[in-house]
C-alpha cells in the first residue's frame, strides 16, 4: 500500500507512479484473442464447443449450446423467496431510474421554414455479457438487460460461462424476471465473437455489453466496429474522500469491497487527516484477517491501494479529478458541496450512510461505470447506450429558396460539383 502526502516534496513524483500503475498492463492477450476470434468465425458452433471444454470443463454438442427454458425455470426456482424479493426491489429501482432517462424526439420548424426533427429507435439486438468465473454477479445481469428493455430492444442474448456444467440459480433468476429467454452456456473471448459474428445457431447482434475478464475485454475492443460495445472494462476501482469525522472501520470496509473483486482492484483514500489515514489502514489489516476473500482483497490492497493526505477538500478535488475514478465516495458533512468541485468520476456516492455498495445492487443508476481514467471522456451504461438517434430534415420551395444558395457556394469552394448541381437545378426551378 503506497501511502502519500501532498506536503511531501516527492508527492508529485509518488502520484505520477500511483497513476501510471493503471496504465501499465501489457495487452499480452491481443493475440491469442484474434486467433480465436478468428476460429469462431470460421469454424461457428465446432470452435464454441471446443473452447468451453478447454476453458470450462465441459464438453458439449452445439445444440446444448442455449440453456433450455426447462433448465432456467428449474435453476431459477431454486432460489429463496427472500433473495427473490431482493432482486425484485433492485430490479424495480433500476428500471425506474433508466425509464426516467428516455429522451423525447424533437419535431420543430426553424424560421427558415425547415422542418428538423430528431427521433430515437432501440437497437434490434443486444448481447450481453455475465461473469461466470471468480463470482458471478446476478446484480449485472439487472443492470445490463433491464435499461436495454426499457429502450426498446426486441432480442436480447445472453452468454454466461458455466465452468464444469454448474448453472448459477441467482444468475437465471435474474436473467427470468428481466424477461432474458436466450442464454448461451459460454463465456470468454469465444463468447463475445460468437455474439459478433454469429454462428449456426447463435443469430448475430448489434451491440455487446457487459463486463468481463482481460479475454472478454480485449475480444470486445477488436469487434468494435463490426458491432458496437458499451466499453472496454478494466479492474474495478474507487476514491473514498473522508474526513476525520468517520468510523475508520466503515472506510476499511468501503475500501475492501472494491478490493475484494480483484487483484487488480485499486481502493484510495484521500483524506485531510494523517491519523485518521493511518486508523484506516489498521482497521483495513485488521478486516483482511476474516474477510472471505482476504487472498484477493490482501493482494489488491498491497499492490495498488493508497492512502492520500491533503491540506484540504480543494486539494482532494484536484486530484479526484486527476484519478476520475469509477467510483467516488463522499464521506463528508457537505457531499453535495464537495461533489460540485468534481467533473470527472463515473458514479459519485455522497454522505456517510451511502456507500458505493448501493450503487452495486439497489441504488437505481447503473453500476456498469467507466474504469482506468476513461470517465475523463465516458459515462456509465445508461439507455442512451441501446438507442440511437435519426435526425430528419424537410424543406418545402419556400425553404430551399432560402438556405439552397448557402449550400450552392460551399459546395462549389469544396469542389463538389455534383453537391451544387443537386441544390442548383432545383433553385432553378423556383
Amino acid at each position: 500500500m503506497k501511502r502519500l502526502n501532498t506536503l511531501n516534496p516527492g508527492f508529485e513524483n509518488d502520484f505520477a507512479s500511483l497513476m501510471a500503475d493503471r496504465s501499465s498492463e501489457e495487452r499480452s492477450v491481443a493475440e491469442p484473442v484474434r486467433a480465436i476470434l478468428a476460429d469462431v468465425r470460421t469454424r461457428g458452433d465446432e470452435a464454441l464447443c471446443d473452447y468451453t471444454a478447454r476453458f470450462d470443463r465441459l464438453t458439449l454438442s452445439a445444440d446444448k449450446l442455449r440453456i433450455s427454458a426447462e433448465e432456467i425455470t428449474r435453476e431459477a426456482d431454486r432460489v429463496p423467496a427472500d433473495l427473490m424479493d431482493a432482486l425484485k426491489t433492485a430490479a424495480r429501482r433500476i428500471e425506474a431510474f433508466h425509464a426516467a432517462q428516455m429522451p423525447k424526439d424533437l419535431d420543430f420548424t426553424d424560421d427558415e421554414g425547415i422542418r428538423l426533427g430528431m427521433r430515437w429507435t432501440a437497437l434490434d439486438a443486444v448481447g450481453l455479457y455475465v461473469p461466470g468465473g471468480k463470482a458471478a454477479y446476478p446484480s449485472s445481469v439487472l443492470m445490463n438487460a433491464l435499461p436495454a428493455r426499457v429502450a426498446g430492444v426486441q432480442r436480447v442474448a445472453m452468454c454466461v460461462p458455466s465452468p464444469d456444467g454448474v448453472l448459477n440459480p441467482l444468475v437465471l433468476a435474474a436473467a427470468r424476471l428481466c424477461g432474458v429467454e436466450e442464454i448461451y452456456r459460454i463465456g470468454g473471448a469465444h463468447a463475445v465473437g460468437a455474439m459478433a459474428y454469429g454462428t449456426e445457431r447463435i443469430a448475430p447482434v448489434d451491440r455487446i455489453v457487459g463486463p468481463g475478464n482481460a479475454f472478454v475485454a480485449e475480444a470486445k475492443r477488436q469487434v468494435f466496429g463490426h458491432v458496437g460495445i458499451d466499453s472496454i472494462a478494466g479492474p474495478s476501482e474507487v476514491v473514498v474522500v473522508a474526513d476525520g469525522n468517520n468510523d475508520p472501520r466503515l472506510a476499511a470496509i468501503d475500501l475492501l469491497a472494491q478490493a475484494e473483486h480483484d487483484e487488480q482492484a485499486q481502493a484510495i483514500l484521500i483524506t485531510t487527516d494523517a491519523a485518521f489515514g493511518d486508523a484506516v489502514n489498521q482497521a483495513v489489516l485488521t478486516e483482511l484477517q476474516t474477510l472471505p476473500r482476504t487472498a484477493i482483497a490482501a493482494k489488491s490492497w498491497a499492490d495498488h491501494g493508497a492512502i492520500i493526505v491533503v491540506k484540504d477538500l480543494e486539494e482532494a478535488a484536484r486530484i479526484v479529478n486527476q484519478l476520475a475514478p469509477e467510483h467516488l465516495e463522499v464521506l463528508l458533512d457537505e457531499p453535495r458541496a464537495f461533489s460540485g468541485l468534481v467533473r470527472h468520476a463515473g458514479a459519485i456516492f455522497m454522505g456517510r450512510y451511502c456507500p458505493e455498495a448501493v450503487g452495486d445492487y439497489v441504488g437505481g443508476p447503473n453500476h456498469v461505470l467507466p474504469t482506468s481514467r476513461t470517465a475523463r471522456f465516458a459515462s456509465g451504461l445508461s439507455v442512451f447506450d441501446f438507442i440511437k438517434r435519426t435526425t430528419t430534415i424537410e424543406a418545402n420551395e419556400a425553404g430551399l429558396k432560402k438556405i439552397g444558395p448557402a449550400g450552392v457556394a460551399l459546395a462549389q469552394a469544396e469542389g463538389l460539383d455534383a453537391h451544387a448541381l443537386s441544390l442548383s437545378l432545383r433553385l432553378d426551378q423556383l
